[in-house]
């Protein structure tokens, strides 16, 4: 909170209030356009979600005259059957049967890679040498095999074969039966690639009507929402298994492809893929990459038929007769089993069946190309609005519309699926809104307990309670002058200012205190620098105002060397003085910190009565690295422009720190003495010593960088012996951790 009251106040500092929310919201709007565009997994996932739920709610009415039959290979089949596989005749029996009942496709979600092992051939070449069977191995031989049986069956029938696409394989897939008639793109280069593939073994798939990819291609979560109606296999275009089943049944012998760059498809010279499919009358409403939403029906088993009842005596050839028939396996142990936003096991055979539904029925899930667009206009709108309202009326407007139009915008986009499948997003935009409206509504608190906070500040000790309350409540009525321009501010603290205090009486403490700070403001002054005020042991100065300095940086810097000559006389004073009197002497020591950035400075009052100050990140950051002197034990901190701003001095850097407000890290610096300094031999070893350890210990090599210390301590450099100490203590600190048990 801390971090956010000073960036927001350096903020309308450069803005003014009335552009401080803008700014905040129009920032958290540009952002939100940026991921969408960009779509990481995250607000992708979000999206698909909620397509999940839209099907969820309003899944497709499947047919009830179900043109499309799975004959299962499920548990039933199995044990009446046999084992799987089964010997392909009984596959010949199964196509022969379905053939003759009238089915206008027969298509096989089943790769058959390998051979039949039961063919009269394997009998026969398995007992050749046995005497009993010495005149009936070669008759059997002469038979045709069983993969022979199968092939003549799917000759005879309206048959389509599946394959598979695979990366690791390289097996031709087959035939291509289907004929593209192509406009605009190669849709080769949008469509899911696949170096080779698994295909059916040789001369089975020699009379089919058709051959079709069985590819699933899942989300990141592994749930199927998509079908690749067209792959490409090692440059070779090839239908889909549903798409070529629906193909062969319609007779159809061409599909249309239109990419981008086909007539009438304006992508202004963009290759943005696929813009539409059509097979015989069937509009197929694709994705670029070729890709069909599935909007599924739930599963109904007057789909389904058991492959032993096909088989059975009493199989009626009236539930197959005009039908398109998959035969696949539905048994969980054949592990053909597919997740679906509608269901987590559904089998494969099954989902070819309802694409093959869907397209017939003309009932699709379409996300058109307008979709990200649509919602980014709507969350930009919204956005702009919630800021106009978040200005104008007050954030419980701006909540109540904001509520009413992500209400609205998700039931909208609900009832656009339900009545055309068209998917639109309304969750993302909605969240963007959301949190674009928090994030106003903080920023406006913010801004408001700042402005209450430093009007009660700076005017508590000057005005009646009544106005400064009165100014808190309007603060647009404070009106006072500054500027913006650069400045390097000072912050000198006394370290154990307590321990020091504890035995002095309050004349005695207020007396060291002049004594102190007379000379340590004398050395700010003698560098042309502003004392801005006292605070308790504490003092802040600044350069650059009201006079321009352009060697502001290193004015400071001098001055601050200064502080620290002026104080090792005050220290010797008062060690003599100790030791006149008996007491135990204890030396005073100070930190500095000092920093250098834009800030506004000006009358911080009215005009009667008013302090000239300082108001900005600068300033936190400087108190910062005067904090940060006691953690590194060296009494000069200063920021890398600071550093920049005075080259000739030495300085060494001693660490990366992430000030307040501010996301990346910087360089912070130890001053350890002038150019008198930073010229000497001395100090060029020790920078390039310091260079070595501090790059090691950065990189963690423990035993690099204590030699590398232990180089830097052999160079004796007064100024560099706290660092020493600090880096030692840090190094030891790590080693601790590094061997302590776990």
């Amino acid at each position: 909170m801390e971090r956010l009251k000073a960036f927001t106040g350096w903020l309308r500092r450069r803005l003014g209030n009335a552009a401080l929310s803008s700014a905040v919201i129009a920032a958290l709007i540009t952002l939100s356009v940026a991921l969408r565009i960009a779509d990481p997994a995250p607000i992708a996932k979000l999206r698909l979600a909620s397509f999940d739920t839209f099907l969820q709610l309003s899944p497709r009415q499947a047919d009830p005259a179900f043109p499309v039959k799975v004959v299962a290979i499920d548990e039933a089949s199995l044990k009446v059957l046999g084992q799987w596989p089964w010997p392909r005749n009984i596959l010949a029996r199964l196509v022969n049967r379905l053939s003759q009942a009238g089915a206008k496709a027969i298509a096989f979600d089943i790769i058959l890679p390998e051979a039949d092992r039961l063919s009269p051939q394997q009998f026969a070449e398995a007992y050749s040498g046995e005497p009993q069977f010495g005149d009936i191995a070669p008759v059997l031989g002469r038979l045709p095999t069983l993969d022979q049986r199968l092939s003549k069956a799917l000759a005879e029938a309206p048959s389509v074969l599946a394959f598979a696409g695979d990366n690791g394989a390289e097996g031709w897939p087959g035939k291509v039966h289907a004929s593209f008639a192509k406009a605009g793109d190669a849709p080769e280069q949008f469509v899911p690639f696949f170096a080779g593939s698994v295909a059916n073994v040789a001369g089975l798939a020699d009379g089919v009507k058709g051959l079709g990819a069985a590819n699933w291609i899942p989300e990141g979560d592994q749930i199927v929402r998509r079908v690749p109606l067209l792959i490409n296999v090692a440059g070779a275009l090839y239908p889909s298994l549903s798409l070529e089943a629906l193909r062969v049944a319609e007779g159809w012998s061409t599909i249309f492809i239109k990419s981008s760059g086909g007539s009438g498809a304006g992508a202004f010279g963009q290759q943005t893929g696929i813009e539409v499919m059509r097979a015989g009358e069937s509009i197929l409403p694709t994705n670029p990459r070729g890709e069909l939403w599935l909007r599924l029906s739930a599963t109904d088993p007057r789909r389904t038929i058991p492959a032993h009842r096909v088989l059975a005596a009493g199989f009626d050839p009236a539930s197959v007769a005009g039908k398109i028939v998959f035969i696949g396996a539905t048994a969980i142990g054949l592990l053909d089993i597919q997740a679906t936003p509608l269901d987590d096991a559904v089998p494969g055979v099954e989902m070819h069946a309802q694409a093959v539904e869907q397209i017939l029925a003309g009932d699709h899930a379409v996300r058109p190309a307008y979709a990200p667009g649509l919602e980014i206009v709507f969350l930009v709108g919204m956005g702009g609005l919630t800021a106009w309202l978040l200005g104008r009326s007050g954030p419980i407007l701006a909540a109540a519309i904001g509520i009413a139009a992500i209400a609205a915008v998700a039931v909208g986009c609900f009832q656009a699926y339900r009545a055309s499948g068209l998917l639109i997003d309304p969750v993302y935009p909605s969240l963007s809104l959301a949190f674009i409206y928090a994030a106003g509504s903080l920023t406006n608190f913010v801004r408001s307990e700042n402005e209450r906070r430093q009007v009660r500040s700076a005017f508590a000790n000057y005005l009646a309670p009544e106005l400064v309350e009165e100014l808190v409540a309007h603060p647009e009525k404070l009106k006072l002058g500054g500027e913006s321009r650069e400045v390097t501010l000072l912050f000198a603290d006394v370290r154990g200012f307590s321990g020091i205090a504890e035995g002095l009486s309050a004349e005695e403490l207020v007396a060291f205190v002049n004594r102190l700070f007379t000379p340590l403001s004398e050395a700010i002054i003698a560098e042309g620098g502003t004392i801005d005020k006292f605070m308790g042991d504490a003092v802040m100065a600044f350069w650059n105002a009201p006079l321009a300095d352009p060697r502001h940086g290193e004015h400071a810097c001098r001055a601050a060397l200064r502080m620290l000559d002026q104080l090792d006389e005050l220290n010797a004073q008062l060690a003599s003085e100790a030791q006149s009197s008996g007491r135990v002497f204890k030396p005073v020591q100070i930190g500095v910190g000092l920093n250098t950035g834009d800030a506004c400075v000006g009358n911080v009052g009215c005009p009667g009565r008013f302090d000239y100050s300082v108001l900005g990140d600068v300033v936190n950051v400087a108190s910062r690295l005067e904090a940060l002197t006691k953690s590194y034990g060296v009494a000069i901190i200063v920021g890398e422009a600071t550093a920049r701003s005075a080259p000739n001095l030495a300085f060494i850097e001693i660490d990366k720190v992430v000030p307040r407000g501010r996301s990346q890290p910087e360089a912070i610096f130890a001053l350890l003495g002038d150019e008198s300094v930073a010229q000497g031999l001395q100090f060029r070893q020790l920078q390039d010593a310091h260079r070595h350890f501090y790059s090691a210990m950065k990189s963690g090599k423990r035993e690099e960088a204590l030699a590398a210390l232990e180089d830097c301590r052999a160079i004796g450099l007064a100024a560099y012996r706290p660092l020493l100490q600090s880096y030692s203590a840090k190094l030891k600190e790590g080693a601790a951790k590094h061997t302590s048990p776990q």
